[in-house]
């Protein structure tokens, strides 16, 4: 364990030569994160009705420092979220909505001719990716080439436009949604690109009583406006100190063990992987678990992260991962079954579960 990721007392004043952000967790730091975390539900609960734990997913992405590929059908809510989402962290926002035609200049940016005393030089003019919280709506309707773009930008969290490299907003988030893949007009997003997202989150369709909530809150004569939450550098504190979490070796097994099973070739994998998985999660998905669960424990007021968090966070952080086979495609099969399968048959195997 790294000296980084020990706890002292709560309270303890950084030894001297240690820089703030190197020192453990102390007592103010978690009350300090609880308190931002509360009031983040707080607001969002005044404008998005129901969805509590597909926003909590998002939020822990979030100061994860990861980005979201969002799937539900149109109409519930994301572009709010985003919205309130800016709002509350006080970030700039953007939203593109991708289309087949849409080119990688429409999004990054592009080089424009300006005269300037005689002189015509060349400027940049900064694409809607310039901001920090970007709305990527409906990303499988773009072209590879398109999304590509958008995808670099992510991983590399910079672009480069005439030779020149311009690097993006400091926090940078992206949420992508997308179409169900049998959707006419769609480009399937290439497993590799889909891999860079931290989350995969699903926006199911609200119950009657959340539906008639919604109809109450956005029908009558004012609707509710979030206030703002975090300032300043607020968002890179929570980033930064909720790497600082204390994660045992324990719990580190276990994301490590639920991650090599869904590898159809790994000894012990469940029947179900070996029948309908042809490519298991990547490395990407246990450091997902960790961190995640590190940004869950953090939101919590807690400097330890135990299985349960990590178990909580299993879903978003492999469903898009496994590679299904053509057997499964054509049976129905659901990632999150299999998923689910193997979470409870590591839970029944282990006496510390």
């Amino acid at each position: 364990m790294h000296a980084s990721d020990s706890v002292g007392p709560a309270g303890d004043a950084p030894a001297a030569g240690v820089h703030a952000s190197d020192a453990p967790l102390g007592e103010e730091d978690l009350v300090r994160a609880a308190r931002m975390a509360e009031g983040l539900r707080q607001e969002l609960g005044r404008v998005i009705v129901g969805h509590q734990a597909a926003v909590e997913e998002v939020l822990v992405a979030l100061v994860a420092g990861g980005h979201v590929l969002l799937e539900g059908a149109p109409g519930l809510g994301k572009t709010l979220l985003v919205r309130t989402l800016s709002r509350l962290l006080g970030l700039s926002h953007s939203r593109i909505q991708f289309t087949p035609d849409l080119m990688p200049a429409d999004i990054t940016g592009t080089q424009i001719l300006v005269q300037e005393h005689e002189e015509r030089t060349f400027r940049f003019r900064p694409g809607p990716l310039f901001a920090h919280l970007v709305l990527a709506d409906e990303i499988n309707r773009a072209t590879p080439k398109t999304q590509s773009a958008l995808l670099e930008a992510m991983q590399e969290r910079q672009v480069t436009v005439g030779g020149q490299v311009h690097p993006l907003p400091h926090p940078f988030f992206v949420l992508a949604t997308q179409n169900p893949v049998e959707m006419e007009g769609t480009y399937p997003l290439p497993e590799a690109q889909v891999d860079r997202f931290f989350f995969k989150v699903r926006i199911d369709p609200p119950d009657p009583d959340a539906l008639l909530e919604i109809v109450r809150r956005t029908t009558g004569p004012s609707v509710a406006e979030a206030r703002p939450v975090l300032q300043g550098d607020d968002l890179s504190w929570l980033q930064e100190r909720c790497r600082h979490v204390v994660v045992a070796p324990f719990v580190e097994d276990l994301a490590v063990r639920l991650v090599h099973l869904t590898h159809p070739s790994a000894a012990g994998s469940p029947e179900e992987v070996r029948r309908y998985v042809r490519y298991g999660a990547s490395p990407r998905a246990a450091q997902a678990l960790v961190v995640g669960a590190k940004a869950l424990a953090f939101l919590s007021g807690s400097a330890h992260a135990g299985r349960d968090l990590v178990r909580r966070l299993v879903l978003p952080a492999l469903r898009h991962r496994l590679i299904l086979t053509f057997e499964a495609q054509a049976e129905g099969v659901d990632p999150d079954v299999l998923v689910t399968q193997l979470v409870e048959r590591l839970g029944a195997a282990s006496p510390r579960a």
